[in-house]
């Protein structure tokens, strides 16, 4: 099954899970952008591909807001899609915009803040939920 997303698609129409799946990365953060929880929230997510052992969510931040500290069970990468952010895992802050990719080992505490609105890709591996605050 493909998915190339050009208009609004709703949870209902969208799979989770497929053997090919594509994604129109700059339409669906014009979709995010329209829903109310961006309007009125500090962010908004879309996951994009749900597996057992896989997990890639779309999300994007306003300018000023933060996940706070938290842990994933399993090891995770972040590539930011558009803007900057300063991505927190110990002790150490990494400051990462447009194009760059950050990996990380699972169990360790991070957190991120938006310089600006920022958009990234978060990708989990594992069966382990990743809580989001």
């Amino acid at each position: 099954m493909t998915l190339t997303v050009d208009r609004t698609i709703s949870a209902a129409e969208r799979p989770l899970d497929g053997p090919l799946l594509t994604f129109d990365v700059p339409a669906l953060l014009t979709q995010l952008k329209r829903e109310h929880a961006w309007q009125t929230g500090s962010r908004n997510g879309i996951t994009l591909l749900k597996t057992d052992a896989l997990r890639v969510v779309l999300v994007a931040m306003h300018a000023g807001t933060t996940i706070p500290v938290h842990k994933a069970e399993g090891p995770l990468a972040v590539e930011v899609v558009d803007g900057q952010m300063v991505f927190s895992a110990g002790a150490q802050d990494v400051s990462l915009g447009e194009g760059q990719l950050l990996t990380l080992h699972a169990e360790m505490p991070h957190g991120l803040h938006a310089i600006t609105d920022c958009s990234f890709l978060l990708t989990i591996a594992g069966e382990a939920p990743h809580p989001v605050e």
